[in-house]
């Protein structure tokens, strides 16, 4: 079914996985939301956990498998839909695809998520995506600021709030593809071990960055594909 922007509360930039991966297919059931379809996808049966995957999915699950690059905004004043999707097509355009390596099951503090090796041509690309866009970026609500900053924040954190509306860009960047919400202890370590075994077979070949997504939240909270941009710029010395 077509998308209008009207369906739509927030925008951001995001990673998506190709639809086709193996381990792509798997990740979005395990989340439990498609962002591609904008519909709900089937748990894996995983025996070996002692809590309910919906359970441990609950808070990622809205925006389905998805990397973060401009984080989500509401448009500002004076801001268009039809600007928004311009923008975005030029400025994909004039970046280069990457190569980051393998993807690799991680810890982040209490929860799980996909991420590459590191790469600084990852960190550059999302600045600049957050940069070129942040023209568009309604300012936060007071509400939203004291949410961010409920999660003690350090003060370069504090900058980039101030600056662009979200700490964890910039210099505080890390590209992760998140799999679960925060678990106690022993539940992450559990989970853990049945994820591991569970890629080990489906993460062999190295991670690329070929294109972006605008994606749009639904008034439910869930986040919807609305259109890809390939990565068609240059890299320097090609």
């Amino acid at each position: 079914m077509p998308v209008s922007p009207s369906d739509f509360t927030r925008y951001a930039l995001f990673y998506l996985p190709p639809a086709q991966a193996g381990w792509a297919r798997f990740a979005t059931g395990w989340l439990g939301w498609d962002c591609l379809t904008g519909g709900p996808a089937r748990h894996p049966h995983l025996p070996d956990l002692a809590v309910p995957v919906a359970e441990i999915t609950q808070s990622p699950r809205k925006y389905g498998l998805h990397g973060t690059i401009k984080p989500p905004f509401r448009l500002a004043k004076g801001a268009t839909f039809d600007d928004l999707e311009a923008a975005c097509a030029d400025l994909c355009r004039s970046l280069p695809a990457i190569d980051a390596g393998l993807l690799r099951l991680t810890r982040l503090g209490r929860f799980l998520a996909l991420c590459p090796d590191q790469s600084p041509k990852l960190s550059e690309l999302a600045g600049r995506c957050v940069r070129e866009l942040d023209r568009f970026r309604a300012l936060p609500t007071p509400e939203e600021m004291d949410r961010r900053r409920a999660a003690h924040l350090t003060p370069r954190q504090e900058g980039n709030l101030k600056k662009w509306g979200y700490p964890h860009v910039m210099d505080d960047f890390r590209f992760h593809i998140t799999l679960t919400g925060r678990l106690a202890k022993p539940v992450l370590s559990t989970v853990e071990m049945v994820l591991e075994t569970t890629f080990a077979p489906l993460l062999s070949e190295d991670f690329r960055l070929n294109d972006l997504a605008l994606v749009g939240e639904k008034p439910s909270g869930k986040f919807q594909l609305i259109r890809r941009f390939e990565l068609s710029g240059s890299n320097p010395g090609d």
